[in-house]
């Protein structure tokens, strides 16, 4: 099912837009045509105080946090077992929940130790202030198409630290640190790297504010996306 509709968002739409470079290269290598490629946006925010964290134990950059589903594809499976082998007070956070995955997220926290926190799914200033005062914004997934919620961590300019699939390298650049997919030792470096180096995790920041500020910011996708309807609605593509 998934593979016919593949097919039929390519042929039956008038255009069809892809969210990455990466998609955009798949679709020209395996069906040889050409798609328009707009990337998602984020709006840039200023950054909260820790006030409703504070209620969950936490403080500004105490924290590692993963934000995503707890779905196997997502790889937070590699950051627990990463992280359970640093000797680090930060403690790391795990906001998100299951989706029809619960079996492997009971597993995550069965794995857990003392230091990880869960706290399911979050919303609203809560998640405002978790990205405004990590430390760290990690994201070890297998696959991604454009997350949103790295390039929100990027946004809110915290240093991030993702697996090397192309779709990551293609957001972060030399604004982030990345480490080899699926190889829990090398996370491990990584983050113990980073952890040591909080100069280096801030000026990282920094330079992932301004490249969501300059390349993932709605007013110029919003753009793109309507110069692209008025020249399908005009004919002239």
């Amino acid at each position: 099912y998934l593979k016919a509709s593949e097919r039929f968002a390519l042929y039956f739409p008038n255009a069809t837009i892809g969210v990455s470079r990466q998609i955009q290269r798949y679709v020209k290598q395996k069906y040889q045509r050409n798609i328009d490629y707009i990337p998602n946006g984020v709006n840039i925010a200023e950054a909260l105080a820790p006030d409703t964290i504070k209620e969950t134990g936490l403080k500004r950059d105490s924290y590692i946090l993963y934000l995503g589903r707890l779905v196997p594809e997502k790889g937070c499976h590699y950051l627990i077992e990463a992280y359970r082998g640093l000797k680090t007070e930060l403690k790391l956070v795990i906001a998100g929940d299951s989706r029809f995955t619960d079996k492997y997220a009971a597993s995550l926290k069965e794995s857990a130790d003392g230091r990880i926190i869960f706290l399911g799914n979050v919303t609203g200033a809560l998640l405002d202030e978790l990205l405004s005062n990590a430390y760290l914004f990690v994201q070890p997934s297998e696959l991604e198409g454009l997350s949103i919620s790295l390039l929100e961590a990027m946004s809110y300019g915290r240093g991030v630290l993702t697996s090397d699939i192309p779709e990551e390298v293609e957001v972060v650049e030399d604004c982030g640190v990345t480490f080899s997919n699926k190889d829990v030792n090398d996370l491990r470096e990584k983050l113990d790297m980073l952890i040591a180096n909080p100069a280096s995790v801030r000026q990282l920041g920094e330079k992932a504010k301004r490249r969501v500020s300059e390349n993932y910011n709605w007013d110029s996708i919003t753009d793109k996306t309507e110069r692209l309807y008025y020249s399908l609605v005009s004919g002239k593509e």
